[in-house]
């Protein structure tokens, strides 16, 4: 069957009419397939939600056990039958539970990746490229400018940081889910055992990723009580937070901090003096140019179609490979957790 008639983008998102059901629906609708729990993919709201076990769990902690009326759990690599679509989930190493949604009926196979990335996360399965007719790119960081650096050598910037100001707090601004938990176990691997304090509002979700089998160490909330004695305990340490509370009163609390954004967007100079960032780290939870550019030639697809980011350059660069490209300029996914 022609591809179009299998998957195909509308004001709410992938809709797939075979099977009747949405892939990471940007308003609410009968039946969602869910790529990852990060907020402009997973919305609560939706008649029935089928995603992998973690994913499901991960919109539960955000959004409360009612997110929706019904939820099915898809293991990664199990295939179903919806309405006489095979769907299966294959895994996207963006975030713990992030999977690509695979769709096939009638001899034809697509492949949508929702937010992936290729190199190593201990914090979930890492990116497998699966054959199809279609493949469904995300582009966020598509320009060939962007190039993220080896995660190892960001995480010792820090950490050499750290040790240069031991007078100061150090506060890792980074994306509660997925990000967070990221900074946290690349920092165990390098060595630093100490106590790792954490915003209030990450609680939850590292418990969950502790819950999920993944160890992030020794944690403490970042709670400072009025009074010198008890502001100059956090000199040296180290404090993962939002990034938006790097600049309000409560960051101010902790002795002289040193605003550290953990971002594949910390390439662009700019962005990091317009967030007022001392320490940038650039560390991304999206594949870069080179990763997306290999990833198509290995999947080698029929077609390639981008669904948000920089889709003009990406389907140009295929276009200039004699591969057929086109953006599918879907609205509604952010650039948060990048």
């Amino acid at each position: 069957m022609k591809p179009e008639a299998l998957l195909h983008p509308t004001p709410k998102g992938l809709y797939c009419p075979p099977g009747d059901f949405y892939i990471d629906p940007v308003a609410p609708v009968d039946r969602a397939v869910i790529t990852h729990g990060h907020a402009d993919h997973a919305r609560a709201g939706h008649g029935a939600v089928l995603a992998t076990p973690e994913t499901l769990a991960i919109m539960a902690v955000r959004y409360g056990e009612g997110f929706t009326q019904q939820r099915q759990a898809l293991p990664l690599g199990e295939v179903i039958d919806v309405s006489g679509v095979s769907v299966w989930l294959s895994p996207a190493g963006h975030v713990l539970g992030s999977a690509q949604a695979v769709v096939e009926r009638q001899g034809t196979r697509i492949v949508t990746t929702g937010d992936y990335k290729r190199r190593r996360d201990p914090t979930c399965d890492a990116f497998e490229p699966v054959a199809c007719d279609v493949f469904i790119s995300e582009a966020t960081f598509g320009l060939p400018v962007f190039h993220h650096p080896d995660t190892a050598s960001e995480v010792r910037k820090l950490l050499r940081s750290v040790e240069q100001f031991p007078e100061r707090t150090h506060l890792v601004g980074a994306y509660a889910l997925g990000k967070a938990q990221r900074v946290i176990c690349h920092l165990r691997e390098e060595g630093y055992d100490k106590p790792i304090f954490i915003h209030g509002a990450m609680q939850k979700l590292c418990d969950l990723y502790e819950e999920l089998g993944v160890s992030l160490g020794p944690l403490e909330t970042a709670t400072v009580e009025r009074g010198k004695v008890e502001k100059s305990r956090f000199a040296g340490e180290i404090v993962i937070c939002p990034p938006s509370a790097i600049q309000t009163t409560w960051a101010r609390r902790f002795p002289d901090p040193l605003p550290v954004f953990a971002s594949g967007w910390m390439r662009v100079r700019q962005r990091a003096k317009q967030r007022g960032v001392e320490l940038p780290l650039i560390m991304s939870d999206h594949a870069d140019w080179a990763e997306l550019t290999d990833t198509v030639r290995e999947v080698d697809p029929a077609q390639l179609w981008v669904t948000h980011g920089r889709e003009d350059a990406l389907c140009r660069w295929a276009e200039l490979e004699g591969r057929q490209a086109k953006a599918m300029r879907l609205v509604g996914y952010e650039e948060d957790g990048e």
